[in-house]
């Protein structure tokens, strides 16, 4: 496939996924309000409100809000691989971003899960001083962006700016300066 026609896919997929997160989020908005979903006055504490039943909150738009929140996800992957020039594109890149779109989707889901558990059984584990899916938020979401990270770091020379090209941007800044001679 040619690299206008990768970009071309790559920006239709983005497409794609804005127009549904954007029918996902008109969903959620034209959803059934649900009875104290923004929570009630606290009985002791005049300036706190407590939260009804979280799983009555979620009912209407827990799925709606997953997806919303796994298509995100999917997107900054894809980012990624349009910041990369096509023809510097290979299939060793497209595996790495794939196991990395597989592990911030595990963590999503794991976090999700987490919650979900806790407000079926009203039990919570912790893990590093925090409740489960809270260490999933606030462990697993950023260590999961470590390998995009990485990507760009280490794979610098690779994937973003090789040799090559600093000596084609060099040969342009010097044919530049000439010319304002």
């Amino acid at each position: 496939m040619s690299a206008y026609n990768t970009n071309k896919t790559i920006i239709a997929l983005i497409f794609l996924t804005c127009l549904t997160m954007g029918a996902l989020l008109l969903f959620i908005l034209n959803a059934e309000i649900v009875v104290n979903g923004g929570g009630i006055k606290h009985e002791t504490f005049s300036g706190m409100s407590i939260g009804g039943d979280g799983l009555e909150r979620l009912s209407y738009t827990g799925i709606p809000s997953y997806v919303f929140g796994a298509l995100l996800i999917f997107l900054i992957v894809v980012f990624c691989v349009l910041g990369i020039p096509p023809q510097k594109r290979d299939f060793q890149l497209y595996m790495f971003v794939l196991c990395t779109l597989i592990l911030s989707l595990f963590v999503w889901y794991q976090m999700i899960s987490s919650h979900l558990e806790y407000l079926e059984t009203g039990v919570t584990g912790y893990f590093l001083g925090f409740p489960t899916a809270s260490a999933w938020q606030m462990y697993g979401i950023w260590l999961s962006s470590v390998p995009l990270i990485s990507l760009y770091s280490i794979g610098f020379r690779r994937y973003v700016f090789s040799d090559s090209d600093e000596k084609e941007f060099n040969a342009l800044l010097e044919k530049s300066r000439s010319n304002e001679k």
